[in-house]
């Protein structure tokens, strides 16, 4: 921009010129002065030509300035608001994953206030991840009253069974894991059997007698005839039956009610066996009871 700009000599040779031509026509005969106006109109205008188009060039590039200065407070402007974006996302996100969060939480405290069991929840922190066993960590243990064999449900039905504790965590072998397994009712027929886990991460449920008439699409539930488990607690849905010539018992495929997956909290079941000792009590105290005591 300063380039464009005219310097200090300049001025004063356009002004000492200037000043000459305006002398001479006021000091020169009519005659010479008309002269030196015919000649002064071409010449000023070569003069002032150049200043003018100095003048807009000057101007020019005073607005070209102008412009990349407001550009580059639009370019400010524009990475600020850009930052305020992705906050904001950020925070959306946060709130969007603190609802859901919520809402499972009010599922797991509607589900647990209607149970007849006491229970402790938690959150899955961490997730086996090896082929060698399936299992969860959980963020409760023996400072929360979580011990080993207590079962883990969700609403969706059961977990698993609690095999090792800390002060502060747990470990949860799933009953899709071989190594677990849980007494199972089949809620149409009555037929109990045990409901075990498969190396290809389904269950199986096994000893179910040959005379059932159980079939696909029955749903499997807790007997509650073995501790860490109540009666009633949905397992899974058979979806295939084994019935193989010469053995006593069928077998069944059993594919779980509870997504492993996406499991975030449960409930840890801590008064299973206060509950059977009560239910033992109570029978007890029926007429059938003391009479069978005697």
């Amino acid at each position: 921009m300063y380039l464009f700009r005219s310097t200090p000599g300049a001025r004063r040779v356009v002004v000492l010129f200037l000043a000459l031509l305006l002398l001479a026509l006021f000091l020169l005969p009519a005659q010479t002065r008309s002269v030196l106006q015919q000649v002064s109109q071409p010449l000023a205008w070569l003069v002032s030509f150049p200043l003018e188009g100095f003048a807009a060039t000057r101007q020019r590039v005073t607005e070209l300035w102008d412009g990349y200065i407001a550009l580059q407070d639009v370019r400010q402007d524009n990475g600020r608001l850009r930052r305020e974006l992705e906050l904001l996302r950020g925070q959306n996100t946060a709130l969007r994953e603190a609802a859901a969060s919520a809402q499972r939480l009010e599922g797991l405290l509607a589900f647990k206030t209607r149970s007849n069991f006491e229970s402790v929840a938690g959150h899955v922190i961490a997730r086996n991840a090896t082929n060698w066993y399936r299992a969860l960590v959980l963020d409760v243990g023996d400072r929360d009253g979580v011990k080993p064999e207590m079962g883990v449900v969700t609403p969706a039905g059961v977990v698993g069974r609690v095999v090792k504790t800390t002060p502060h965590t747990s470990i949860v072998l799933m009953i899709t894991d071989p190594n677990n397994a849980v007494t199972g009712l089949i809620q149409r027929t009555r037929d109990e059997g045990l409901v075990e886990g498969t190396a290809r991460g389904q269950s199986r449920m096994k000893y179910i007698p040959l005379l059932s008439t159980v079939r696909e699409g029955d749903a499997v539930v807790t007997s509650g005839l073995t501790g860490g488990f109540p009666r009633g607690l949905a397992i899974g849905v058979i979806t295939q039956i084994n019935k193989a010539e010469g053995e006593l018992f069928q077998s069944a495929e059993v594919v779980p009610e509870v997504d492993f997956a996406k499991l975030d909290e449960v409930l840890v079941i801590t008064s299973v066996h206060a509950l059977q000792e009560e239910a033992r009590v109570a029978q007890s105290q029926t007429p059938a009871g003391k009479g069978s005591g005697r």
